[in-house]
This record gives C-alpha cells, sequence and structure tokens, in this order.
C-alpha cells in the first residue's frame, strides 16, 4: 500500500508539474519577449517612370524599403532597373542597388546619404555617326557606375521633394549627365 501512494504521489506530481510548465513559460514568455515591432516601422516605398515619344524609350523600375530606428533616423535598401533606347542611335540597361540612410532633425527637413552600385550596359549604334570610320562599327559600353549622393528635401508625411548631390560624380564615366539630381521620394 506505501508503495501504491508513492507511486500516486509520484505520478500526481508529474501530472501537476506537466500541466502547470507551460503555463509558467508561456506567462514567463509575454512578460519578458518585447513585441516584435518590425514591421510598424518598415516603410516600402521607391519610384517608377515612364517616357516614350517619337523613337525613344525610358522605362525605370525602382523598389525600397527603409526601417525607422526612431523619429529621427532611418536606414534602407533599394533596387533599381532601367530600360533606355533611342531608335538607331543606342540601347541601354542599367541595373543595380543601393543603401540609404535618412536623418530628420526637424520634421520638415530630411538629409539623405546614398551609395548607389549601377551595373552599365550600353550599346551604340553606328547609324548615328557620319565618320566613316564607325559607319560598320557598333560598339558596346559595359561599366559599373558608383554614386555617393548627400541631399536634402522638404518633408510632408511621407514624401520628400529635394535634390541631392553625387560626390563622385564623373564627367567621362556617369549614367548621368549632372551630378545634380531632383528627387521626389514616397514611403508608405
Amino acid at each position: 500500500m506505501e508503495t501504491f501512494c508513492r507511486n500516486r504521489a509520484k505520478k500526481t506530481a508529474l501530472l501537476f508539474i506537466l500541466l502547470t510548465f507551460p503555463a509558467v513559460v508561456f506567462a514567463q514568455d509575454s512578460i519578458t519577449r518585447p513585441q516584435n515591432d518590425f514591421w510598424q516601422r518598415t516603410q516600402i516605398g521607391g519610384g517608377v517612370g515612364l517616357s516614350v515619344g517619337s523613337g525613344y524609350t525610358d522605362i525605370l523600375v525602382a523598389p525600397s524599403g527603409i526601417y525607422n530606428f526612431n523619429q529621427y533616423v532611418a536606414a534602407g535598401i533599394g533596387l533599381q532597373g532601367s530600360y533606355v533606347r533611342a531608335k538607331n542611335a543606342y540601347e541601354s540597361y542599367i541595373y543595380g542597388g543601393s543603401l540609404i540612410g535618412l536623418f530628420a532633425p526637424i520634421e520638415q527637413v530630411q538629409v539623405s546619404v546614398e551609395l548607389e552600385e549601377l551595373r552599365v550596359n550600353t550599346r551604340y549604334s553606328a547609324n548615328i555617326y557620319t565618320d566613316p570610320y564607325y559607319a560598320d562599327n557598333d560598339f558596346e559600353s559595359d561599366f559599373w557606375n558608383t554614386a555617393l549622393y548627400v541631399g536634402a528635401g522638404y518633408r510632408v508625411e511621407n514624401v520628400t521633394i529635394g535634390v541631392r548631390y553625387n560626390l563622385l560624380y564623373d564627367r567621362n564615366k556617369s549614367v548621368y549627365s549632372e551630378p545634380f539630381m531632383p528627387f521626389i521620394r514616397a514611403y508608405f
């Protein structure tokens, strides 16, 4: 009878531990683990562009996302892909990515730093040259374009309008014709 009572007591204690242990674990989990607010601090945005004309096409898709560390500082990444074609002149594929840092010292002002790395593949048509040397020679230009932008803009809620400047601008080897570039940035 004594062993029966001991076995019954062990079984009861084991059952009690098994039933209460998950409640203790879940209670500790909800007390010590902070709420995951990653997605509440993340914003998605980017740009889309389309320009078409007589013999000219320019298509741009540039999604990006940022993470707001607080109301003043955010950082993120972006992708970019574009296709540009001028009939009988050139065709270009540009693709790459960027890292961006944003700082808002006051609510209406946003300062940015952006490192952009783009691969440029352009094919030039010989039809655009009158020089006989180039008449039968189409040629290609493939290179990486690195840009380091600093910028500032006026911000209203999720939209910022401003200008940025490429500190690494090289007139002879750049995707863009000028180091200054206006922008409209929107994140939702």
